[in-house]
C-alpha cells in the first residue's frame, strides 16, 4: 500500500515512520488513521529491529485535524462510534507493536498527539517540546487515548492534566513519566537508543513486550506461572542459548556482530 500521510524509511534494520501532514502540524484525519492501521497491523512481519515514530516539520502532532473534526459536528452517534472505533484500533495496534517503538518528539504534542507519545516504548523529547491534553477545552474528552496515557502517567497526573487541559513542558513530562529523556539533540539520542537496542536479543525484546503487557494486566496469581514459563522457554531457545554461551565465554552475542 502506498501511503499519503506517512513516510517510511527502512535503513540499517530500523524503520522510521514519519507523520507527513506538516501543513496541519501532523494532525491526524481518517486517511492517516487508516494508513496507520494498515501499517501497524502487519509491522511485526518486517525484518527490522525497531520502529522510530516522528513528525515532519516543527511539530510532532497536533492531535485531530480541525477539518476532520468539523465533519464530526454533524455525525450521528452511530457514526461517531464507528469513527472512534477506528481511532481506538490505531492506538491499540501501535501500543501492541511487537517491535520496540521509539518516539522522537519535537515542537508540540497536543491531544491525540499525547496519545501517540503514550503508546511509544521509549520517548525522547526535545527540550522545548510542549504537551497538552486540551480536549476538555472543546467540551470533549481524551477518551480513546486515556488507557495509554493513564498507564504512562498514573491516575494522579491524569486527574490534573485531563481536567485542566493545561499545557506543560518537557521537564514536567519527564517527571510524570510521559517521556523518558529530554535532550538538545533528538536525532543523536535516538541513534544512541537504537545502538542500545541492537545489543539486545531481537527475539528477547519482542518477548519482553509481551511479558510487560501480560504482567501489567494480570493478577499476581496469573503472572507468576507466566513468568516461570517465559524464562524457561527463553533459556532453552536458540537465542537464549547463544546469548548465555557468549556471556560465559566473554564473547559478543551473534546478533551484535
Amino acid at each position: 500500500m502506498t501511503y499519503n500521510t506517512l513516510l517510511l524509511d527502512e535503513s540499517d534494520g530500523i524503520l522510521t515512520v514519519t507523520l507527513n501532514r506538516p501543513d496541519v502540524h501532523n494532525a491526524f484525519n481518517d486517511e492517516l488513521i487508516n494508513e496507520a492501521i494498515d501499517l501497524f497491523q502487519n509491522i511485526g512481519s518486517r525484518d527490522v529491529r525497531a520502529v522510530v515514530l516522528r513528525g515532519t516539520g516543527p511539530n510532532f502532532c497536533a492531535g485531530a485535524d480541525l477539518n476532520w473534526m468539523s465533519k464530526m459536528v454533524s455525525y450521528t452517534r452511530d457514526q461517531n462510534i464507528h469513527d472512534s472505533s477506528l481511532l481506538a484500533k490505531m492506538f491499540a495496534l501501535m501500543n501492541e507493536c511487537p517491535l520496540p517503538l521509539i518516539g522522537a518528539i519535537q515542537g508540540a504534542a497536543i491531544g491525540g498527539g499525547v496519545g501517540l507519545v503514550a503508546v511509544c516504548d521509549i520517548v525522547i523529547a526535545a527540550r522545548d517540546t510542549k504537551f497538552g491534553l486540551s480536549e476538555v477545552k472543546l467540551g470533549i474528552l481524551p477518551a480513546v487515548i486515556s488507557p495509554y496515557v493513564i498507564a504512562k502517567i498514573g491516575t494522579t497526573h491524569a486527574r490534573a492534566l485531563f481536567l485542566t487541559g493545561e499545557r506543560f513542558d518537557a521537564e514536567r513530562a519527564l517527571r510524570i513519566g510521559l517521556v523518558h529523556r529530554v535532550v538538545d539533540d533528538v536525532d543523536a539520542a535516538v541513534a544512541e537508543t537504537v545502538k542500545q537496542l541492537k545489543t539486545s536479543g531481537p527475539e528477547a525484546v519482542r518477548e519482553c513486550k509481551k511479558l510487560i503487557a501480560f504482567v501489567a494486566g494480570s493478577e499476581q496469581a496469573e503472572s507468576i506461572p507466566y513468568t516461570i514459563e517465559a524464562i524457561a522457554t527463553r533459556r532453552v531457545s536458540e537465542e537464549g542459548q547463544q546469548g548465555m554461551q557468549a556471556f560465559l565465554k566473554k564473547e559478543k552475542a551473534p546478533w551484535t556482530k
